[in-house]
């Protein structure tokens, strides 16, 4: 028995220490999950407490974590674990039957796992936890007290410094598509003969007041009895989808300039701003002078939002704006604002509005260009 508690202990410890570490590195996008959650289940009311909550989710995972596995306060690990796994299980069977968010965001965006995958780990980590709290009697405390209790304040404290050191200057991990040194056109790229989604479609007929559904081998196509109605169509697997699949940049005017931006020989700055009224109005104003530092010394430079026309053009200064979809947005970059430099389409730095170089750093790319 001692043999499985200490298997069970190891790989709960484990588990959510990884679990709590890939959240802090990434908060914010722990963030957008805590946010699409409330969206799915009609609770935007809490979108403000987004981040603040994933920020306290990853802290109580890994603290949890570090609990068990290294023995500090592990009666309180297992009891943090238990308290955990309490909430989080019913959350996810809701997830696999409803299927509101495909990914519960587990393990952040270092692994994607299914909802009904998810579901299945907290089941296994339910029967692992079992044996540690059926056991906890057992346990012996490695110091006192006092000393125990102040181990784990210091590591919260650690942990969240950490957590919100990520947050200020991107992801010391990134786990997404468009990180440095990737070409961009590369991720965007289908193999041959990859799977596309397949959908079952049915339609409705409806005769002599009655509604009936068909599929494509029985509707009545030659049946003039038969009114058609509807037609649906539901995804029922889906097909290979590219690492990048919505990049698409355009102008205020319209125009696409995606393949321009990806084909461009010389350096080019791309400033992100999910939401410019999000924004602090310094860190804009910086990045917009940083821009046309840039465009007067022959380094192109585009805004990329997913703002609304009136306040676009109430940010207006001479600098190209462009239209870009949130959440693709999200995905490039862990900030707003927050800067990507590429060359060829590749992806060669990565700044959030805290860690930006300063105007004089960019000299060096101008003689480049010239």
């Amino acid at each position: 028995m001692k043999i499985v508690r200490l298997v069970s202990r190891i790989i709960i410890g484990l588990v959510f220490i990884f679990s709590g570490i890939v959240k802090a590195i990434d908060p914010l996008g722990s963030a957008y999950k805590f946010h699409d959650y409330f969206q799915a289940f009609n609770l935007g009311f809490l979108n403000a407490l987004s981040l603040i909550l994933a920020i306290i989710m990853c802290t109580a995972e890994f603290i949890s974590g570090f609990a068990v596995l290294t023995g500090v306060r592990q009666k309180t690990g297992i009891l943090g674990v238990l308290l955990l796994l309490i909430i989080f299980t019913p959350v996810t069977f809701i997830l696999a039957l409803t299927n509101p968010v495909s990914d519960c965001g587990c393990f952040g965006d270092a692994i994607h796992l299914s909802n009904w995958q998810t579901f299945g780990k907290n089941i296994v980590l339910f029967s692992l936890l079992i044996v540690l709290y059926t056991g906890r009697n057992q346990i012996k405390n490695l110091f006192s007290f006092t000393t125990e209790w102040a181990v784990i304040c210091i590591v919260i404290v650690l942990f969240i410094i950490f957590s919100l050191a990520n947050l200020r200057y991107l992801p010391v991990l990134d786990f997404l598509p468009y990180k440095t040194g990737v070409k961009i056109a590369d991720k965007m790229i289908v193999p041959e003969g990859a799977p596309v989604d397949e959908y079952k479609t049915t339609f409705v007929y409806e005769k002599t007041g009655v509604k009936k559904e068909f599929d494509l081998n029985n509707y009545p196509a030659n049946d003039s009895t038969w009114k058609f109605v509807d037609q649906k169509s539901v995804l029922i697997k889906r097909g290979y989808k590219p690492p990048v699949h919505d990049f698409i940049i355009t102008s205020l005017a319209g125009e696409d300039l995606t393949q321009q931006i990806l084909s461009s020989h010389g350096y080019s700055v791309l400033m992100i701003s999910k939401k410019l009224n999000e924004a602090g109005k310094s860190h804009l104003a910086d990045g917009f002078n940083l821009g046309k530092y840039c465009v007067d010394n022959g380094i192109n430079f585009y805004v990329l939002t997913s703002s609304g026309t009136e306040d676009v053009k109430s940010h207006e200064n001479g600098l190209t704006f462009c239209s870009t979809d949130e959440t693709t947005l999200k995905t490039m970059i862990r900030a707003n604002p927050g800067y990507i430099l590429l060359k060829d389409g590749i992806i060669l730095k990565k700044w959030s509005w805290a860690n930006v170089p300063e105007v004089k750093w960019f000299s060096n790319l101008f003689v480049v260009n010239k």
